[in-house]
């Protein structure tokens, strides 16, 4: 049996992980976050008033969103052995998420990335570094060892690996979840083979431009394929199309002390509403009230909301 060793943690490739109901496919990082008054100038200086270090990542951040409310989940992704490598295997592991299937390519470098978050609107500017591991390839991707999951999530970025991981997925009778959140070249063909695409307003606007409406936008995804398409709007709520209409989801009001990972956060959200069979407005409105508590909370995944304290809210809003 194929093993692999990083530092003292070691797993077996043949694992079977019949419990996992979700598993996802796509990118993984370590965040430094500092805190910023204001976002500086070029050629000047700043000072912090606050930094800590966590894990980051569209489809990681999902599934420990998953994982926080009870759901079993698997990741499928790329690293290296480095010290953010190890940072990456601690952090899945203590979260409960499965990374038996988890592709580690020693002597190279895993992603990181710096954000800095300011104070008055907890806005952030990203700045990453890839890493230098390769990518998945299809040949990587196999879902057999997860005979009773349910949903296979991508986050559009590993995209050969995706398409094959989603042709596999329809043929198990898996619902497939995308997050789009940057269209690039191969986007569309991915599209073709989900059932729930989740896109950004920015992967909307390179679509199709910023002079037509979100109604036919949304319009044209569907026709690609997706049953349910949501485009989310940050402070301005969601909107989405599925063979029932137009649904519009106002965001929650909150105050927002960083913006970091909250739409992971509703793609996660999301999927425990499918999960629970919840239909596309009650997806969206659990979605969207799990990602306004994230901004609220800040502090990466340490800021991910209890599902109590979203249903709360939900509640509050109801009123």
């Amino acid at each position: 049996m194929e093993r692999y060793v990083l530092s003292d943690l070691v797993w077996t490739m043949e694992k079977r992980c019949e419990s996992v109901q979700v598993v996802g496919l796509g990118q993984v990082c370590v965040d430094y976050v500092g805190h910023v008054p204001d976002y500086p100038t070029e050629d000047t200086k700043v000072e912090l008033e606050g930094l800590f270090t966590g894990c980051g990542g569209p489809a990681a951040t999902a599934l420990v969103t998953l994982t926080r409310w009870g759901v079993r989940t698997s990741f499928l992704g790329s690293i290296s052995d480095d010290a953010f490598g190890l940072r990456i295997v601690e952090g899945l592991q203590n979260e409960g998420v499965d990374i038996s299937l988890l592709n580690v390519t020693p002597g190279l470098s895993s992603q990181f990335a710096f954000i800095a978050v300011s104070r008055e609107a907890g806005q952030r500017t990203i700045f990453w570094q890839r890493s230098s591991a390769p990518e998945l390839s299809p040949g990587h991707v196999g879902l057999e060892p997860f005979p009773n999951a349910r949903i296979l999530h991508v986050d559009g970025l590993m995209l050969e690996a995706a398409q094959a991981a989603a042709e596999q997925a329809v043929r198990r009778n898996m619902t497939v979840v995308m997050d789009a959140g940057t269209l690039r070249q191969g986007s569309l063909d991915l599209i073709s083979r989900v059932h729930v695409l989740i896109a950004s307003e920015p992967f909307a606007h390179a679509l199709a431009g910023t002079d037509r409406s979100y109604e036919e936008v949304l319009q044209e995804l569907r026709e690609m394929g997706p049953r349910q398409v949501v485009i989310t709007l940050g402070a301005k709520g969601s909107v989405g199309l599925d063979p029932d209409g137009i649904v519009r989801q106002a965001a929650f009001p909150v105050v927002s002390k960083n913006t970091t990972g909250a739409g992971d956060v509703y793609h996660g959200a999301y999927i425990y509403g499918l999960l629970k069979g919840y239909d596309m407005a009650a997806c969206m409105a659990f979605a969207s009230a799990a990602a306004a508590l994230k901004c609220q909370n800040g502090r990466g995944w340490e800021g991910i909301p209890d599902k109590e304290t979203v249903n709360r809210l939900l509640r509050q809003g109801d009123g």
